[in-house]
């Protein structure tokens, strides 16, 4: 190992042994209750985001020894979420579990055929002025329903999802937090789900067609203090570079990593790696949302570390989204969009995070204007230099001016470090398996 490599590898060790400590210290310090060494007891620590307002975030700590299952496949997850009624769970994952381990043959109806599919649709023949319908759509539809019913879970109230032991993860499923209060995810490595039955759309993208995907590995959708923590979710063995194209365009078979929609409120995503997809994080999924989501999608982002990703990193409608000390890295070669979607209404806060670019990439295109909304972008570094975002952006990218001051400022803040010690901090810890 040569002299530079070995200070690497040092600062890399010492930035995970000062970044346990101070999550160590953060866990049990003034204000928070001790915790415990069972990573599945262990609840949000007060003043850790919006996850920690109010009632906080305890998920299933409290469960008795009856409600703690230890689970190896996809069927005894399921089975676990749905036993014990409305009280507190644990649910330890151990190893990885799949919920398409008998491949997607296995939910396609009687008739379907993929080949009849396309030569049905072909633009020449459907053309693109009405969406597609008739008998191998209906089998299309039928197979995706099949699918659905499948790999999605519905994560109850009050519940603790954690992975034990060495690799643990889920692969293939979809993580359903609708409609609840009070839940942990911490520790999984997530393989995205895809969708083994895209729909092809001939009237999207201009009349130019489009296929169409479902599933996000998890979905946080009407829900209240939600902790995901400590997670790593990509697209696995199914990167988009590898998905084959028809009729001109990309067979689409992901959609999103980690949404947070439908007047979900007080979350905290904390620690996790992001990396090796496309449409990352939605927080707020439409503009006609505005019953459901105004004075809702409170979210804090922190310490978590996005490589690969090509653009909503998130995209935010609506929301009061506070993103600090997160690690963005954008490669040499890879598509890349942007980093922040400025959405309908939004009020995202953006400081002290760090970017790692490659060589010939803006830093103008980290902000995204899609709505008029105010954003505040402060003290971030651009390769290791301090940069205004809002500056550099308005200044390349005129026609998207961006208007300064989200009109809020964060406290919810458990630690703030300093940016240029992000990258070291967070490359060494995020993730599944690194948790103290």
């Amino acid at each position: 190992m040569n002299a530079r490599n070995c200070h690497d590898h040092a600062i890399a060790r010492a930035a995970l042994l000062i970044g346990c400590t101070a999550l160590v210290l953060s866990l049990s310090g003034t204000g928070a209750q001790a915790q415990p060494r069972d990573i599945a007891r262990q609840t949000l620590g007060a003043g850790d985001g919006w996850g920690s307002h109010g009632t906080g975030t305890t998920g299933g700590a409290t469960a008795d020894a009856q409600h703690v299952y230890t689970v190896t496949t996809w069927e005894q997850f399921r089975a676990a979420l749905k036993d014990g009624g409305t009280a507190p769970r644990i649910i330890k994952v151990k190893g990885v579990i799949d919920a398409v381990s008998q491949g997607c043959d296995a939910f396609a109806a009687e008739g379907y055929d993929f080949g009849k599919y396309l030569a049905a649709y072909d633009p020449a023949v459907w053309g693109h002025d009405k969406p597609v319908s008739g008998e191998q759509e209906d089998l299309r539809a039928a197979s995706a329903a099949a699918q659905d019913k499948t790999i999605k879970a519905s994560v109850p109230a009050n519940t603790t999802i954690v992975g034990v032991g060495k690799g643990s993860g889920i692969r293939g499923g979809s993580l359903q937090i609708k409609g609840v209060d009070n839940v942990i995810v911490r520790n999984l490595a997530f393989e995205a789900p895809i969708d083994c039955f895209p729909q092809w759309d001939p009237t999207d993208d201009n009349k130019t067609g489009a296929w169409n995907s479902e599933y996000d590995g998890i979905v946080v959708y009407g829900s209240t203090h939600v902790w995901v923590d400590h997670n790593t979710l990509t697209d696995g063995r199914y990167p988009d570079s590898a998905l084959p194209s028809y009729f001109g365009k990309t067979y689409q078979q992901h959609d999103g990593l980690l949404d947070v929609v439908r007047g979900s409120n007080h979350v905290t995503v904390s620690w996790n790696s992001f990396k090796d997809h496309d449409k990352t994080m939605l927080i707020g999924n439409s503009d006609s949302a505005t019953a459901d989501d105004t004075g809702k999608l409170k979210v804090t982002l922190h310490h978590n570390r996005f490589e690969g990703i090509v653009e909503r990193a998130p995209r935010v409608r609506f929301g009061q989204v506070d993103s600090y000390n997160n690690h963005f890295v954008v490669a040499k070669g890879q598509k890349w969009g942007y980093v922040y979607g400025i959405g309908k209404e939004s009020r995202l806060v953006a400081e002290h995070n760090a970017f790692t670019l490659a060589q010939g990439i803006s830093p103008a295109k980290i902000l995204k204007k899609w709505n008029e909304a105010p954003v505040t972008a402060a003290s971030n570094i651009v390769n290791g230099k301090a940069v205004d975002l809002i500056a550099v952006h308005n200044a390349e990218i005129p026609a998207e001016t961006l208007q300064s001051g989200a009109g809020w400022t964060p406290t919810l803040r458990a630690d703030v470090d300093p940016a240029k010690a992000v990258p070291g901090m967070v490359d060494a810890r995020a993730g599944a398996g690194r948790l103290c």
